[in-house]
């Protein structure tokens, strides 16, 4: 008898079982067009992202092009040891991380000042020119922008060396000089940048309570109390965030605009690990693919330790983090 008992449970319970499924699959076919949006940007991380990868094997091979990246010979860790045994580990280092952490202390607090003096500015005309202002500058090429620099810098006709001969000073190798490439570099990037990125910390400061801004004015605080109590506080979160996330690609440096501004003259400062694997993957006189996919590789491992410590520390010290 106990076990008469028992069936028709069971059976309520598959049946209840199968009735929940059935309505998740009904809800679920009412967004059907999310899924379908969604389907796009999931094809375009699996194909260019994650299959990809696959290729990263090259790094522990050494590879050719009759073998392909399957059938070439396993070599294990033998370019991660010839790159970190090699003369230009250091200097690569060196010049990577001097460059990378210039430009993440120079760039990352002037968009958080800037979106503060726009947020207190009373003329909206004026503001908004202000903005229009420091925003074109991101949208023009990086090309251009490497064109314009050589132009105004140029020891013989540029106008920076223009004025100084004007005023009687001598001209300057600007371009040429192993010391300036790094300044140059940095707040040319700050330049084109900060307004852009200033676009964030502004949605955010209009999000926070105009009653607390309120309150502080009848209390009688001044501008500089209000941004420490209240706008700091309120950004703050989206601050962390923005931090660990400049920090994990803190080796990733903009190739591109390092490749363009280098001379032999100045490679002393502005040789960096992209534009050394672009040289010896491609243009070297037999590319040493393997080599260069080491080397990448290297410098990906090394960005995410930074990125994982980096989180950890926000999380202990404050509630913001990734994960």
């Amino acid at each position: 008898m106990a076990e008469l008992t028992q069936v028709p449970e069971t059976i309520s319970g598959r049946r209840t079982r199968g009735e929940s499924i059935a309505l998740r699959w009904k809800e679920r076919k009412k967004g059907w067009q999310l899924y379908v949006l969604m389907l796009l940007p999931f094809l375009y991380l699996m194909i260019f992202r994650y299959y990809p990868m696959l290729g990263a094997q090259i790094a522990f091979r050494d590879y050719n092009l009759i073998g392909g990246v399957w059938g070439s010979p396993w070599a294990g860790l033998k370019h991660f040891a010839r790159f970190i045994n090699s003369y230009m580990f250091s200097r690569l280092m060196a010049n990577t991380l001097i460059l990378s952490f210039y430009q993440l202390i120079a760039s990352f607090p002037l968009p958080i000042l800037l979106a503060l003096s726009l947020n207190y500015l009373s003329s909206r005309r004026y503001r908004k020119t202000v903005q229009m202002a420091t925003y074109a500058p991101h949208f023009i090429s990086l090309v251009v922008l490497v064109g314009l620099m050589i132009q105004i810098l140029a020891m013989r006709n540029g106008l920076i060396n223009n004025v100084i001969e004007l005023f009687g000073g001598q001209r300057q190798s600007f371009l040429g000089n192993p010391d300036a490439f790094r300044h140059l570099y940095v707040w040319s990037t700050v330049w084109q940048n900060v307004g852009y990125s200033s676009i964030i910390y502004i949605a955010t400061l209009t999000s926070i309570d105009p009653e607390l801004h309120e309150a502080a004015i009848v209390d009688g605080a001044t501008i500089l109390q209000r941004i420490r109590n209240i706008d700091i506080p309120g950004i703050l979160p989206t601050a962390v965030i923005l931090l660990i996330l400049s920090t994990g690609r803190v080796l990733e440096l903009g190739f591109e605009k390092a490749y363009l501004l280098q001379n032999p003259l100045n490679l002393r400062t502005s040789e960096i690990i992209q534009t050394y694997v672009y040289k010896q993957g491609l243009l070297a006189p037999i590319p040493q693919f393997s080599y260069a996919a080491a080397i990448g590789l290297f410098r990906a491992v090394i960005g995410l330790a930074l990125l994982t410590t980096v989180n950890a520390v926000s999380r202990r010290v404050s509630e913001s983090s990734l994960w």
